[in-house]
């Protein structure tokens, strides 16, 4: 995407385990590296208004991560696990040790989020602090599933359908089904030139650019992989963590949304402050699921203020 949005930043690909990975860097050379993690189904510009806002204060990382964006559109293997959590946080890592980062700060929304939490379980030294967006841990959810959670993250179970019938269902208008899940859970599909009225929170140019990274075959297949591998082998990787007693080590933030959807379905942050051993503090902002974009302001602040006190 050729916007003045990233002026000053280097657009690099990385060969990583997941073949490669594109990414965005910059801001202050020589400041303290901050890696941001997009979620579903957006690429790294979704982070373009929180990133000019930090890029005075921080080394800005920011992927595309597996299955999403420019980067690599893998077919998924039978286990998923191609797209498990480990395998693109991995790439995280290895996208950090290419640029030389030693250890980082970490944020994540969404699918981002759930990469950052196994990162930070199995990558304890690599992370100095921690931040999750609107999220809470995948096999807390799945574990505690009811109606109400059916019906609010009806994709879930959706994507995770074997393939290829969420692909074809969804490849039959992908445009409606990206601009229904930009505009919140429950929003009647959009199909017309109307749409982007309808999603304030999102710049032309962005929507245009996840259009153009979604609407593909291999697209659309990577990002029910990634959904799939939720469903299977993460939890596997997320039981086997919990009975050997591993925790986040670092201290954390989470941030959720108020007009979202998933401290209605539960209490985010006591959800993770029983998977940190270190100390978890958050709090919800005015906004809906899509806070980066809908506060980027209030989200850079809450970034700056939470990685300042680090000796706290």
């Amino acid at each position: 995407m050729e916007t003045d949005w990233f002026d000053g930043f280097e657009r690099l690909t990385v060969l990583t385990a997941g073949e490669q990975t594109t990414v965005r860097v910059g801001g202050r050379a020589d400041g303290p590296p901050l890696v941001l993690l997009h979620g579903f189904p957006q690429t790294h510009v979704m982070w373009h208004r929180v990133a000019r806002l930090l890029a005075a204060d921080y080394r800005l990382v920011l992927p595309d991560m597996r299955g999403y964006g420019d980067s690599s559109h893998a077919p998924g293997l039978p286990d998923h696990s191609n797209y498990s959590k480990r395998a693109m946080a991995q790439d995280v890592v290895e996208v950090a040790n290419a640029l030389g980062i030693d250890d980082f700060f970490l944020c994540g929304h969404d699918r981002g989020g759930r990469v950052a939490h196994r990162l930070a379980l199995d990558h304890p030294a690599r992370v100095r602090k921690l931040c999750l967006i609107d999220i809470a841990p995948t096999l807390d959810m799945y574990e505690h599933t009811d109606m109400a959670f059916a019906r609010a993250y009806y994709h879930w179970f959706h994507l995770i359908q074997p393939a290829p019938l969420p692909e074809l269902m969804i490849g039959g208008n992908a445009r409606a089904y990206l601009y229904t899940k930009l505009g919140g859970w429950g929003s009647a599909p959009a199909a017309d030139s109307a749409a982007a009225a309808r999603l304030p929170h999102i710049e032309p140019q962005a929507l245009a650019e996840y259009e153009r990274c979604f609407c593909r075959a291999e697209s659309i297949h990577s990002a029910c992989e990634d959904y799939r591998a939720s469903a299977g082998i993460d939890l596997e990787h997320d039981r086997a963590s919990r009975s050997r007693g591993e925790r986040i080590a670092c201290e954390t933030l989470v941030l959720w949304g108020e007009r979202g959807v998933v401290h209605r379905l539960c209490e985010p942050l006591a959800l993770w402050q029983a998977r940190c051993s270190a100390l978890v503090t958050g709090h919800a902002l005015p906004a809906g699921h899509f806070i980066p974009e809908e506060l980027p302001e209030l989200t850079a602040e809450a970034l700056r203020a939470f990685i300042r006190n680090e000796n706290r």
